[in-house]
């Protein structure tokens, strides 16, 4: 197994990471705050700022690790929301939870100006699904303020990523990209210990792409970073269970299932999984430990 990174450097902040093969320490958890009324999970629960916040302290005492907040909804076929609306979304959260919550703030944004804003009013890494290649002043916000940074693989756009992806090898080629990625932030000026990478599970992948994914997620930690899994209630969980039950999966349902694969990734030394369901995620953590002690 490659030498995994110790910490996680934050704008301010350092997190100490597991090495989960080894020491079997859970992996970090970032527990989502989605202030949309259309997130493909659970749009609309929380697109108030007193619901997000109260949700986000809900997860802090659930046991999470990182809080993400997230103003622009990026399911497939999503529609694109103006800068201006999605800081109205999280301005306030970002603000209230970094003065409330113990917990570092993440906020889930491709728009320069949403994350120089959010940073300002306390967050502590820009999770950027294009990779930081969807603005291109995003690479100047990330060096200014010293985030955290996420950078994540999706081929094209949320309109057009489920636009029959196709792949010679997925892994390879997604490895591929991280990797270049990586180098590009480097060449930059963002320093190695602030770069976490993201596969993208869901975004421009089939449900064969993101099976092969996670079976090989180990393959992911010789990139010399972080690795941050977001298999959360995805579509191809749920396609699963159909098939299984021969109906469509319930919300617990996807959070069992999201949860057990979170135990699997943990040991595989997979270092953040990025979820809804805290409580049952820590909870399969737990069990893991346990059954490979």
């Amino acid at each position: 197994m490659p030498t995994l990174p110790s910490h996680w450097h934050l704008r301010t902040l350092r997190l100490e990471l597991p090495q989960a093969c080894i020491s079997r320490r859970r992996p970090l958890v970032m527990g989502i705050v989605n202030v949309t009324p259309d997130s493909f999970s659970d749009g609309g629960r929380h697109d108030s700022v007193d619901a997000a916040v109260a949700h986000g302290l809900q997860l802090t005492a659930d046991g999470a690790d990182i809080l993400d907040v997230g103003g622009e909804s990026t399911r497939p076929y999503s529609t694109p929301v103006s800068a201006d609306e999605e800081l109205r979304r999280v301005a306030e959260v970002v603000r209230r939870l970094a003065e409330e919550s113990s917990l570092p703030i993440s906020i889930d944004t491709s728009k320069a100006v949403v994350a120089r804003r959010a940073i300002e009013l306390g967050a502590e890494i820009i999770n950027d699904v294009t990779g930081l290649e969807g603005d291109p002043e995003m690479l100047d916000v990330a060096r200014a303020t010293g985030a955290g940074i996420c950078a994540m693989h999706m081929r094209g756009t949320p309109q057009t990523m489920q636009d029959d992806p196709r792949y010679d090898n997925v892994v390879a080629e997604i490895h591929a990209y991280l990797a270049a990625r990586r180098d590009a932030l480097l060449a930059a000026g963002i320093p190695l210990e602030k770069i976490c990478l993201d596969p993208g599970i869901g975004f421009g992948k089939t449900h064969a792409h993101n099976r092969e994914l996670m079976a090989q997620a180990a393959r992911f930690l010789d990139l010399g970073t972080p690795i941050l899994v977001g298999h959360s209630r995805k579509g191809f969980i749920g396609k699963a269970i159909e098939q299984a039950l021969g109906r469509p999966a319930t919300r617990d349902e996807l959070d069992a299932a999201t949860a057990r694969m979170a135990g699997d990734l943990a040991a595989a030394g997979v270092q953040i999984v990025r979820v809804h369901a805290v409580t049952q995620v820590r909870a399969a953590f737990v069990q893991s430990a346990t059954i490979g002690t």
